[in-house]
């Protein structure tokens, strides 16, 4: 039975809009992996260090076999055919690629979490997220419109 995946995509080098579009392909490519759907490209501050561009953001749904590392291994495989380099922490990068929810799992080792650790303070996340499934439950936090009522703002500019 077909795993449903949500993943987050950021990108703020080499032709942002571009790099989302390239992972969203690589993702449609995976084996026993279905892209259902991805949200509109969104704007955003960089999180961590503020001299750095502004990133561009979307979520995607997966119907997907894949175990959740397996899944992992594959995401990171993208992010290394498109050059990803981390430079610095939360740092501008070609493309990043991230499990936010498979399934209802909740699960915590050294490599994954999931649901996301910072899922529910990320705008950039939950704003797509809603785009794409607004009756979403977030095990262990609720539901994603509850999420959204408690973020204090939010500066997202849809691209």
């Amino acid at each position: 039975m077909p795993h449903r995946v949500f993943i987050g995509l950021g990108a703020n080098l080499d032709q942002p809009s571009l790099q989302l579009e390239t992972a969203l392909a690589a993702l449609a490519r995976l084996p026993s992996t279905e892209l259902v759907q991805s949200s509109a490209f969104y704007v955003s501050f960089p999180l961590g260090p503020q001299d750095q561009p502004d990133y561009l953001n979307a979520v995607c749904e997966l119907r997907t076999a894949l175990a959740p590392q397996s899944l992992l291994r594959a995401l990171q495989a993208i992010e290394l055919q498109q050059g990803r380099v981390k430079k610095r922490h939360w740092g501008e990068r070609v493309i990043d690629l991230d499990i936010l929810l498979y399934d209802d799992l909740q699960l915590q080792t050294d490599k994954l979490q999931i649901p996301h650790p910072q899922l529910h303070l990320r705008d950039f996340v939950l704003i797509p997220l809603a785009q794409i499934a607004p009756t979403l439950q977030i095990p262990g936090l609720g539901s994603l419109k509850s999420l959204i009522a408690t973020l204090q703002q939010s500066y997202l500019k849809p691209l």
